[in-house]
């Protein structure tokens, strides 16, 4: 298993070992005793998966403010996504920058975010899916979500005329939302 540091100081990307033979092959999706000594200390409590029909939809910058703040393990079981991280703590040396990891079934990456940072990824080809872990549950009143092209953070998607929903299109700029993580520094 190999640990790949982002440009965002606690994301991180991995590339756990895959096992094959003539069957096809093997790999552990997580197991505790090989992920905390990569520094995910977590313990995870809820598991989604989301499948996306077209290729260009982009799912906009989602989080939850603390209390219910949540740090996740993402992998593209189904095709292939642009998964950023955008790092939204106040007083961050890093902080409203973004990075992006392509993750796909075929490359078998995943991307730890941390809490305190925001997520969002765009698909690169039709019918893909995305699993994820989280380390709190879903909780609606601390939910909060940025537009997918706001020009403070900038991010690359690559695509002019993207699939949105409307609900992400109509979430706030970074400027506008109540967002309360802050940098301590023991990140």
């Amino acid at each position: 298993m190999k640990k790949v540091e982002t440009k965002l100081p606690g994301v991180f990307v991995i590339e756990p070992n895959v096992f094959y033979d003539y069957r096809g092959y093997f790999m552990q999706s997580y197991a505790i005793n090989t992920y905390e000594p990569l520094g995910i200390n977590n313990t995870f409590v809820q598991d989604n998966h989301a499948f996306t029909e077209k290729k260009g939809t982009i799912r906009a910058i989602h989080f939850q403010n603390d209390p219910f703040a949540q740090a996740k393990l993402v992998r593209c079981t189904r095709g292939s996504i642009l998964d950023v991280a955008v790092d939204l703590r106040e007083g961050s040396p890093t902080y409203g920058m973004w990075d992006a990891v392509e993750l796909s079934a075929e490359n078998f990456k995943q991307i730890y975010i941390p809490r305190g940072f925001g997520h969002g990824y765009m698909t690169l080809e039709d019918n893909s899916e995305v699993q994820y872990k989280c380390d709190d549950i879903y909780d609606t009143k601390t939910e909060r979500v940025l537009r997918w092209d706001d020009p403070t953070i900038g991010i690359e998607w690559g695509i002019s005329d993207p699939i949105v929903s409307q609900k992400d299109q109509d979430a706030p700029f970074l400027s506008e939302c109540d967002i309360n993580f802050k940098y301590t520094g023991d990140e």
